[in-house]
């Protein structure tokens, strides 16, 4: 685990120290060195946990994601290239700095053991996220996005501080491990059904749930493309990581708890789908479809059976790659037109030919075209959402359908279409926009030949 902490941490002095001429280059191929360092996390192992510590400890569940973590890393950095450029020197210091703050508390958040640690980091997350919305986001609206992401977060995550501190009273451990062997202690049903909610109520707002999501297209709007990456890529998988983790410490007499949070999720699934199709700003487009898909993550990892685990651990790092691609796609229409207003940016795949493949692919993985590793991970949350209850296959079906709509939308929108008057000459794709979408797009070709490495089950 150090192997790869530690370098993390040493990027903080290497984006502060660097000479102005390889700022960029430095930290971009120090973080990309750690990130081929981190796939041997992802080889296979006979033991429930590989590198445990008394702190720390990597599974199935967590060593996708911290892989994810790793790789979005150098690709954030090699996205904000383009709109800093024009920064002074210390700005671009600072920026970078940030960047990879966040970085040392996502891997922490996903590989710690202990539930105190892992609130701590949870929770140390948004502040560098807060600072990349307020101080480097685009419109003055960014300021009520901040306030909106921050008391949502904070206001939701005060019960499960107070869950966790009485789970430690009573059973007096927090180290996961050991709540697992330990019998529930809770008797009184009211407490009972309390305690879980506010187990769950941080993570559905984090991921988010239907209903508490309305930071989430605001923050995504408002931030800049690296605070897009962060968000749409990891933090809303803390969501889902924290759900898969602590839904196992509930007793299984309360499994009727889930019922309107499953129904909930599906419904949003289909509701956000539909509000995709009259969006007229494409980075609220891609953030509404994040909320879709996370949605049937969240069904998923309710249901907490095997299969449903595995689709959404699937799922997950398939929309983390998918979800990101589309907002550096996005900026990278933005940084020619300086418009997201979808009727301005219409037609551009005369000016842009090489771009309107990355457009295309990366649409046609997040409509959950075979062979991508996201309908694998579709098929397999419906299936296991069919065995649980049979009606929820109008739902599923109906959010499907929705989505290949507005993704299709999305793409002969920006792609087809008469150019407007106004676009006469734009400047041309360039080799470090095509390695991004490139080092975006392999991942997810690639892992379809061997999904059981991020399917969060053993080996």
């Amino acid at each position: 685990m150090l192997k790869i902490f530690i370098p993390t941490i040493m990027l903080l002095p290497t984006a502060l120290l660097s000479p102005q001429k390889s700022l960029w280059t430095n930290t971009t191929t120090h973080s990309l060195l750690i990130a081929t360092a981190s796939l041997y996390w992802l080889l296979p192992t006979y033991y429930p946990h590989k590198n445990l510590t008394p702190w720390t400890g990597i599974d199935q569940v967590s060593s996708p994601l911290l892989v994810l973590s790793c790789w979005l890393l150098p690709l954030m950095i090699m996205a904000s290239q383009n709109h800093m450029q024009h920064e002074p020197l210390t700005r671009k210091r600072i920026f970078i700095s940030t960047l990879t703050t966040a970085h040392p508390f996502l891997l922490l958040a996903f590989s710690t053991t202990e539930l105190t640690m892992f609130y701590i980091a949870f929770e140390a997350t948004l502040i560098p996220t807060l600072i990349l919305i307020t101080r480097w986001g685009n419109q003055p609206e960014r300021l009520s996005a901040g306030i909106y992401l921050m008391f949502y977060t904070l206001i939701s995550s005060l019960p499960l501080l107070i869950a966790i501190m009485y789970l430690h009273t009573h059973i007096g451990t927090l180290h996961l491990l050991m709540l697992k062997l330990s019998h529930p202690m809770l008797t009184n049903s009211w407490t009972n059904l309390l305690m879980s909610l506010a187990l769950l109520m941080a993570f559905m707002v984090k991921a988010p749930l239907y209903g508490l999501h309305l930071w989430l297209p605001k923050a995504h709007v408002e931030a800049p493309i690296a605070g897009s990456m962060l968000l749409a890529g990891l933090l809303l998988k803390l969501g889902g990581y924290g759900i898969m983790r602590l839904t196992l410490l509930i007793t299984p007499s309360l499994n009727y708890l889930h019922y309107p949070f499953i129904t909930l999720a599906l419904w949003g699934a289909l509701m956000t789908s539909s509000i995709c199709l009259r969006q007229t700003d494409l980075k609220s487009l891609i953030a509404y479809s994040s909320v879709s898909h996370m949605g049937l993550v969240l069904a998923a990892s309710m249901l907490q059976t095997n299969w449903s685990f595995s689709g959404a651990m699937i799922l997950m790092i398939s929309h983390g790659l998918t979800s990101s691609m589309l907002f550096c796609l996005a900026n990278t229409n933005y940084e020619r037109t300086h418009t997201r207003t979808l009727l301005l940016t219409r037609g551009l795949q005369p000016l842009l030919p090489l771009m309107s493949i990355w457009w295309l692919l990366a649409n046609l993985t997040n409509m959950a075209l075979p062979p991508t590793t996201n309908l694998m991970a579709e098929l397999t949350i419906m299936i296991s959402l069919f065995n649980w209850s049979t009606t929820t296959i109008i739902l599923t079906g109906a959010a499907t359908l929705m989505t290949a709509s507005y993704t299709l939308f999305m793409l002969l929108t920006t792609q087809r279409g008469m150019l407007p008057p106004y676009i006469t000459a734009l400047q041309n794709s360039n080799t470090r926009e095509h390695l991004l979408m490139t080092l975006h797009i392999s991942p997810l070709l690639l892992l379809i030949l061997k999904p059981s490495l991020i399917s969060g089950m053993p080996l």
